[in-house]
């Protein structure tokens, strides 16, 4: 839609064309829109990257394809250097309208190289904005408005949502990409998440509520900058915070979540921030030690039991 709409609009990555993407999600629009808007890179992301950000410097708006998310450590000098900085470091001469997106976090046995999560390492990096989606529905809206946006944004996809279903809105339909969204109304404690972790905290509330919890979930969906606004407006009614996040716990998205609500929110917790993050360690190929580094429903009720105390019967 977005390419029909604007012709600057265009796509560039390993296998974007011919191939339709490594998840299919470019398929056949290379019959449509050719190959020069569908353009097929070599294996060689600081190229195909700073070749993406030159383009958006003069007038196009360049979606850039990691094949998988960690493969773009190999053009983080483009992203940090050029892709954040241009536009100040030019006194505004320069927008650089480009979105980055891929496929990433932990899939089923991809091994360590192909399971990173990489919102941790750009969350630092000045001038770029972090999205996370996690619906059909919110993954079609966000990218529209990122790649309407003038601004750089890094879009994080989780492999394993690809094959989630559900409505999406009309072409016109397009999401707030700094707004996080409430999933569920609660009262008892807020938990903040966001990407695939959005489906394991809704698993764990399915059974909180049945033990007479009343979570609130918010999607954080912006994962630089926080929706503060939203977020206050549920600590101030639950007093309490969960995090919990597929990122590492060390210097990870939810490191800096905490660290933000405690300078801001402090007088309206009653008990400290608590956050369920993965495991600092390589991922594991085997299933079972892949499933041990990551956050399970169960350690969400484990965590919900122990900041909220026993459940009043309703």
């Amino acid at each position: 839609e977005e390419m029909e709409r604007d012709p600057t609009v265009l796509v560039m990555g390993e296998d974007v064309g011919h191939y339709g993407g490594s998840y299919k999600v470019t398929y056949d629009l290379y019959k449509k829109y050719g190959e020069m808007r569908l353009l097929d890179t070599p294996i060689a992301e600081n190229s195909f990257a700073g070749m993406g950000i030159g383009a958006a410097m003069t007038g196009l708006r360049p979606i850039i394809e990691g094949m998988n998310m960690g493969f773009l450590l190999l053009a983080f000098n483009q992203i940090s250097n050029n892709c954040g900085m241009l536009h100040y470091t030019s006194g505004g001469q320069y927008k650089v309208p480009v979105v980055i997106r891929g496929p990433g976090g932990v899939g089923r046995q991809l091994g360590a190289e192909h399971s990173q999560r990489l919102e941790s390492y750009f969350q630092s990096i000045p001038g770029v904005q972090l999205v996370a989606c996690s619906t059909a529905r919110n993954s079609k809206a966000l990218l529209k408005a990122a790649i309407r946006s003038d601004n750089p944004v890094i879009f994080f996809e989780h492999v394993l949502l690809y094959n989630v279903k559900g409505p999406v809105g009309d072409k016109d339909e397009v999401q707030e990409l700094n707004r996080a969204e409430v999933v569920r109304q609660g009262s008892d404690i807020t938990i903040l998440c966001y990407s695939r972790m959005r489906y394991v905290s809704m698993q764990a509330v399915g059974e909180l509520v049945t033990q007479g919890y009343d979570p609130e979930v918010i999607d954080l969906i912006s994962l630089k900058p926080f929706d503060l606004e939203t977020i206050y407006n549920s600590i101030k009614k639950t007093r309490k915070v969960l995090i919990v996040e597929e990122c590492m716990k060390t210097g990870g998205i939810g490191a800096s979540l905490s660290s933000t609500i405690g300078e801001n929110f402090i007088d309206e917790l009653d008990h400290e921030v608590v956050r369920l993050s993965s495991q600092d360690v390589p991922t594991a190929y085997a299933h079972e030690l892949e499933a041990a580094t990551i956050v399970q429903p169960e350690q969400v009720i484990e965590a919900v039991h122990k900041m909220c105390g026993a459940a009043v019967p309703v």
